[in-house]
């Protein structure tokens, strides 16, 4: 066992030749430390100087401990590019550059790290008590780091480094083995942190996944033992709006380490009392392998054959399995059907499967998880992310499980299966009374609909008309005919009012134009929003009876879906189904909640966003322009998937007939375009125009009318267009989206939205070109200069009632 660790050593072991320590911990710009000398840190831990590692005779700039454990190494600098003598010399710049130079003078390895000269700038270098080696500018009042090492880690994950990344530089920090114990230049092997959906640890040899730490369950890892609080160290999630990443910290002076010497991860725990590391593996060549038993299989290391299929499956191909060789996986053995209704089934023991094809949210509930898993046909399972407090966090996992390992884990999993599968009697027995209960509701609101009906049809009508008749209403009953909305379902307002709690104000979850909005949850357990009409709404029966008119004929993957209306009295309600990520507004302009949206889910919404409009100008029943696109009207559901809402502006074209003019323009600042701004004229290209300022908004986390520049006065409309002439529009784009970012993706839409908000609607493209441009990998089209490019443009608004008195522009933020 001994000789073991040994070995284990021999890849962090080096051979100190001839060094001199000094007892400084740093020095100052245009300072140097030549091959042999070396500074320590404050507390003789840590030492920095030259060395050579193993029976290799390169030398390299390197942290080792001093204090224990004598040269076992650290960090190194030029790992990709040794010195060949004793000639090496690292030299600190006035600028905080650090380099190290070769005896000819040639340069090896830079810090890449300078600072602006004109302040006098006072740099330092100082190996800290954490083995961290960082570069101060002191010549401020508070000290500013310049570079760190802990931001570029080797072979060995030291007590306050970071596996993750940095979401404002891009920056990613993990592990790499060395290819030798004598060459500690970067190996096959990678320790680092995946951020697709929800964080998890992998091991990869090159592009190859080898295995996967249990996840962050708020204490731990899983898998990891968490009954016993560790005495030694303390392990941290971090997720804000700068960084993701897990580190741990030292609880006691006992030193801890992990080190990737190959494939494996090994913890290094320093005995005093026997002067050695003590050696316990975190994911070793025995452990079950990323995928070994495919989807739907879960591995145990203490089983031969380790693979077998989750309860409810089968293998997918029989005779590899019998040949054992799992790796195929395993198939459901009833299909899920999501129309009919599928359930739920509970295990635990198990280390939850790969999360990169996941979704989460920190704030629901377990069964406001359960809920978004039920309702999405791609949702495969479902968990509480955080064990802290009885459990609480949503955790949604899509398409196949995979990686499912046994452990001794208690965190439960919720599995989906077909209804028929589940062989719960009580189960079958809710369903059957939900079943009685749906029917009960059907029955009574086709009741109450056929006497509305024949109430109206006896009560004598007066019509409202915009485009035709659409609608009879008696004001002295409110009741309103709805003879071409049959298969609309009515809601009592007393379900209604009980689903929200009575239209409580701890429902309350946003409020627009028409009013405010609820969550509620009805009595089968469906969650939908409430969207009430207010007495101060701007909007009122024109627009409430526009709105169910249109998007009850209308079905489309990303419009929202109106699930039926309630009228009562003075009171005028909407029902739609509930959206778990709220609205993009809600998201995108927050610092903290716009780190969830990378950009492949950005550019998932652009293009989600520009089939929903297409389908209202093209490919719907009616043909309709929307008249109020902007960020507060595209709902989220729980997968990201981005759903057009509030249609009560909306109007109906025919044919090519798509150009309007009306005396009232409404709308919201900053998405509505000139011509309709000014002389009252819309049509598709309307829509257009406010999709090319969404676009914007979604590259560069910004509001068009709040957006500000310290050197113009441009909007974002205007300043996206000067960025683009001068060839700089990857300026634009969130500093968040650095580290997920395609570069010609993010060109290519920036492109798309100028062309959509030219000031000209005859040069804007239709909602079809948009669609095909943004899948091209073609040259796009030269844009003209947009609309509304400045504040200065925007002050034709105010000025236009004042040239024409009898066109009145009405413009209000909802």
């Amino acid at each position: 066992m001994r000789s073991n660790k040994w070995i284990l050593l021999a890849s962090c072991a080096f051979l100190l030749l001839g060094s001199t320590s000094a007892t400084l911990d740093n020095i100052y710009s245009n300072q140097t430390i030549k091959d042999g000398e070396t500074i320590v840190s404050d507390d003789q831990m840590y030492e920095l100087g030259f060395f050579s590692p193993g029976k290799s005779k390169n030398r390299y700039l390197g942290i080792w401990y001093k204090k224990i454990s004598t040269g076992t190494n650290v960090w190194v600098a030029n790992r990709e590019k040794p010195i060949t003598d004793k000639s090496g010399m690292l030299k600190l710049s006035r600028d905080g550059n650090l380099i190290v130079l070769s005896g000819d003078g040639t340069k090896i390895w830079s810090s890449n790290s300078t600072v602006s000269t004109s302040y006098n700038p006072v740099v330092v270098l100082q190996l800290l008590d954490s083995g961290n080696l960082v570069v101060w500018d002191q010549s401020r009042r508070k000290q500013s780091v310049i570079w760190q090492s802990f931001d570029y880690p080797g072979n060995t994950w030291l007590p306050g480094m970071k596996i993750g990344k940095n979401l404002v530089t891009g920056r990613e920090w993990f592990t790499t083995s060395w290819k030798s114990t004598d060459d500690p230049s970067p190996g096959l092997y990678l320790h680092t942190l995946n951020v697709n959906g929800y964080p998890q640890i992998f091991g990869k040899q090159g592009p190859r996944l080898l295995w996967r730490i249990g996840l962050w369950n708020g204490l731990t890892f899983q898998g990891l033992p968490k009954k016993t609080p560790n005495p030694y160290s303390s392990l941290q999630f971090v997720y804000n709006k700068e960084e993701i990443c897990y580190k741990y910290n030292l609880k006691t002076s006992v030193q801890r380490i992990l080190v990737m010497p190959d494939d494996t991860t090994i913890q290094l725990l320093w005995i005093d009392q026997i002067k050695d590391w003590a050696a316990h593996s975190l994911a070793s060549k025995d452990r079950c392998r990323y995928g070994l038993c495919g989807p739907y299989g879960s591995c145990n290391n203490n089983r031969y054959p380790p693979c077998k299929c989750l309860i409810g499956f089968r293998p997918r191909v029989p005779a590899e399995w019998d040949r054992v060789n799992g790796s195929s996986g395993c198939e459901r053995n009833k299909s899920l059907d999501c129309g009919s209704g599928d359930g739920f089934k509970r295990i635990s023991g198990v280390i939850f499967p790969d999360t990169q094809r996941s979704w989460y949210n920190q704030s629901m509930t377990l069964k406001e998880c359960e809920m978004a898993c039920r309702r999405n046909c791609n949702c495969t399972a479902y968990a509480n992310s955080d064990i802290r407090n009885g459990g609480s966090g949503c955790l949604l996992w899509f398409n196949e499980l995979i990686d499912i390992t046994e452990c001794d884990e208690t965190q439960d999993l919720y599995i989906k299966f077909a209804a028929s599968e589940l062989a719960d009697s009580q189960s079958s027995f809710n369903k059957k009374k939900r079943v009685i209960i749906v029917a009960l509701l059907t029955s009574s609101v086709v009741l109450l609909l056929f006497a509305m009906v024949y109430a109206g049809k006896k009560k004598k009508r007066s019509h409202v008309r915009e485009r035709g008749d659409w609608y009879g209403f008696n004001k002295k009953n409110n009741i309103v005919q709805m003879e071409d909305l049959d298969e609309l379902p009515f809601f009592p307002q007393r379900r209604i009012a009980k689903a929200t709690n009575n239209f409580s104000i701890n429902n309350k979850i946003g409020e627009g134009g028409f009013g405010p909005v609820y969550k509620g949850v009805l009595e089968d357990g469906q969650e939908v929003a409430v969207k009430r009409l207010s007495e101060t709404s701007k909007q009122g029966l024109d627009e409430f009876m526009n709105e169910i008119r249109t998007i009850a004929k209308l079905q489309h993957r990303n419009l929202v879906k109106l699930l039926g209306y309630c009228i009562h009295g003075n009171e005028l309600i909407v029902i739609y189904e509930y959206m778990t990520n709220k609205s993009l507004d809600f998201i995108l302009f927050d610092e903290t909640k716009s780190m969830m949206l990378d950009w492949p889910q950005r550019f998932h919404i652009i293009h989600g966003m520009a089939r929903g409009v297409l389908y209202l100008h093209q490919d719907s029943r009616l043909q309709i322009i929307h008249r109020d696109l902007k960020a507060g009207n595209i709902l989220l559901d729980a997968d990201m998937n981005p759903k057009i809402s509030d249609f009560g502006l909306a109007r109906k074209f025919v044919g090519f007939d798509a150009t309007a003019k009306t005396k009232k323009v409404v709308g919201t600042h900053g998405y509505i375009s000139p011509e309709y701004a000014l002389y009252g004229r819309f049509s598709i290209k309307s829509d257009v125009f406010s999709f090319g300022v969404l676009v914007l908004e979604i590259v560069s986390g910004k509001k068009n009318r709040e957006f500000s520049h310290d050197n113009h006065n441009d909007n974002l409309l205007g300043h996206a267009w000067r960025l683009y002439k001068q060839g700089r529009s990857m300026e634009l784009m969130s500093a968040s989206l650095r580290g997920s970012c395609i570069v010609s993706e993010v060109l290519q839409s920036i492109q798309v939205a100028l062309l959509c908000v030219q000031h000209h609607a005859e040069d804007r493209p239709t909602m079809l070109s948009v669609v095909l441009m943004l899948v091209s990998k073609g040259v796009l089209p030269e844009p003209k200069h947009p609309a509304f490019y400045s504040e200065e443009s925007c002050s034709e608004l105010e000025s236009i009632s004042s040239v024409d008195e009898s066109m009145i522009t009405l413009l209000y933020g909802r």
